[in-house]
């Protein structure tokens, strides 16, 4: 589960002139007088023929006219006369007249091709008479031009709109020295990351912090967009790193291009990026972030291009062109990939006051408020083509576990207004509690996943996260139960706490079981990696923020010590392969979420300043 921080139309680029072998031999700098001559007599003949063969058009006045766009136009008029039919004061154009404006517009259209003859002559002679390096050097020129148009056109202010109070940080050193001790060193971790991220990896989307170099995976396609960068903004500047946060505002200002041929992940472009533009311009007022964050918004518009308004997963952010992944069932959209996109997209129409990104995600909506859903549950693959569901495969955690989270979310940040958010949420949640959610023979509550009818009693890493956003959902809630779903958000806790402490390294694994005498233990070799996730330390935090028990602070803090003690390397941080080894391979990744998410919420915000998940 990845969870935004909070909350270009750019042009595209024209492709490279051809100006190599073909349009010039290498073994000559210039055309001989003779070959000069030829060339003049060809282009001269080919521009004359053109010409001629005007002439040699049908006479208008004897076939169907030749139509110059003109339309009859009523004029006032008052005589009758000389073939005009007089209509309310008003004459329609008679044939007489009528042949006499067309032979007149044929003439003016003769001279004008004439002296566009004459012209693209005399340039043909005055290129002819220049070296190859001066006509390219002519055109690079053009180019230039054409692009600075571009980025011009592209770059015009937006709309001013009222900028709601910045969130900023409330500084200062809290009281409790052991707190204070704590909440430096995890600033620590934050700058090792970023700082070896700066060194060896500055401008890709990630870094591989053993081999000391940059990483990237498909979801962001073949380009590189500096996805740490843009992703850990709102954690530099939270945690006062604000030498660092500049830094990632100037490559942002002269590097961040959306206009390259790749193909990336809507879902995971919109949450990291347009998300994290968005959450740094709320938090330090720049107006970069702004004009990037609708940039880039421009870009993932075509993949909403579909027979139902639901998007592609994949986009080509120069061409537009979607599809969706070729594993998701029959080349279904994901429900958590579509439905996270409401809070960003709603931003961005208020602060462009271009309602389509808001009608974007709404249409969404609507088209899941009309759908059937079985047993009331949210199936996770749904055919944009058909409209209808694939897989019948419910999940809380990945494919399905942020849909819920902004459907809640979209609710808040509304002021509590969008009671159709939260009776969605709401409908989910109870047939989520009645159907998946179960307690083990050991009294551990877990939340399983809905397969065809059938009841997997797996839970997965990214699952977690939900403990928190129940906790976040009990206010407000119906029947008022808000004491109910806090405590089903410490159940969730505790049993995510257990996959922890089961372990080796008392770092969770990405899946475990709930079968037989197997409880809270990953059973796959394939299922007991770590690649430096937050949704547990999410749910921590939340816990910790609703209830105030220290327990959840502790249990943080052992968390981030394992981190620092097994995934820390010389140059950043890595995921391990197996959590259940005293000797762990590690993967080699520093994902950008580390630096958005997972650090964030290992800090204490009580000291930090604060955050609104």
């Amino acid at each position: 589960m990845t969870t935004p921080a909070l909350l270009p139309l750019s042009g595209r680029r024209l492709p490279p002139l051809n100006l190599g072998a073909s349009a010039f031999p290498h073994h000559r700098a210039t055309l001989r007088l003779s070959e000069k001559f030829i060339l003049l007599l060809i282009l001269s003949a080919f521009i004359t023929l053109c010409f001629g063969a005007f002439f040699f058009l049908p006479d208008s006045s004897k076939h169907k006219r030749f139509d110059l766009g003109l339309e009859d136009v009523l004029i006032p008029h008052v005589d009758t006369s000389k073939g005009g039919k007089n209509l309310g004061g008003f004459l329609i154009h008679g044939q007489g007249h009528d042949e006499h404006r067309h032979r007149e517009e044929e003439e003016r259209l003769r001279n004008k091709i004439r002296a566009d003859h004459e012209k693209a002559l005399e340039e043909a002679k005055e290129k002819l008479k220049k070296s190859r390096d001066e006509i390219q050097a002519e055109i690079q020129t053009e180019k230039n031009k054409v692009v600075q148009e571009l980025k011009k056109k592209d770059s015009k202010p937006l709309p001013p709109v009222p900028l709601p109070n910045l969130i900023g940080i409330n500084s200062g050193e809290p009281a409790d020295p052991d707190i204070r001790e704590k909440r430096n060193k995890v600033k620590e971790m934050m700058k090792h990351a970023w700082d070896n991220y700066r060194q060896y990896g500055w401008g890709h989307n990630e870094l591989k912090p053993i081999a000391r170099k940059g990483h990237s995976t498909n979801i962001f396609g073949n380009s590189q967009m500096g996805a740490t960068i843009v992703d850990a903004l709102d954690t530099l500047y939270i945690m006062g790193l604000h030498d660092e946060f500049r830094e990632g505002q100037e490559w942002i200002d002269k590097n961040l291009d959306f206009s390259v041929n790749s193909e990336v992940s809507v879902f995971e472009v919109n949450i990291r990026f347009i998300g994290g533009l968005l959450a740094a311009y709320y938090l330090s007022g720049e107006e970069v972030f702004k004009i990037k964050a609708v940039q880039l918004a421009g870009k993932l518009l075509p993949a909403f291009n579909t027979p139902t308004g639901i998007p592609w997963a994949m986009v080509n952010l120069k061409s537009g062109v979607g599809r969706n992944w070729g594993w998701a069932s029959a080349g279904s959209s994901i429900l958590a990939e579509f439905g996270t996109l409401h809070m960003e997209f709603v931003h961005l129409s208020y602060l462009t006051g271009d309602p389509v990104y808001y009608n974007k995600v709404m249409h969404i909506r609507k088209l899941l408020q009309k759908m059937d859903r079985p047993n009331g549950l949210y199936p996770n693959y749904l055919n944009p083509r058909t409209g209808r569901w694939g897989q019948h495969h419910t999940s809380v955690g990945g494919l399905g576990d942020s849909f819920y989270e902004y459907l809640l979310k979209a609710w808040l940040m509304s002021d509590k207004t969008d009671t159709e958010a939260r009776k969605m949420y709401d409908d989910a949640i109870e047939a989520i509690e009645k159907h998946l959610i179960r307690k083990s023979n050991g009294g551990l509550t877990f939340i399983g996943e809905w397969k065809n009818g059938h009841l997997e009693r797996k839970m997965g890493h990214l699952t977690c996260f939900a403990g928190g956003m129940f906790a976040l959902g009990a206010d407000g809630s119906r029947d008022d139960k808000a004491g109910h779903y806090l405590q089903l958000g410490a159940e969730i806790a505790h049993t995510c706490h257990e996959s922890y402490d089961r372990t080796t390294l008392k770092l969770g694994p990405e899946a475990f079981k709930f079968d037989g005498g197997v409880e809270a233990v990953a059973v796959r070799q394939n299922e007991k990696y770590y690649i430096l996730r937050p949704e547990v330390i999410e749910t921590y935090w939340y816990m910790w923020r609703f209830t105030h028990d220290p327990k959840y602070r502790q249990w943080g803090w052992e968390a981030t010590q394992a981190i620092e003690k097994y995934c820390r390397v010389s140059g950043g941080f890595s995921g391990v392969k197996d959590v259940y080894s005293s000797s762990p391979t590690y993967d080699d990744v520093q994902q950008s979420f580390f630096l958005a998410e997972t650090l964030k919420y290992t800090a204490d915000y009580d000291s930090f300043g604060q955050y609104l998940a």
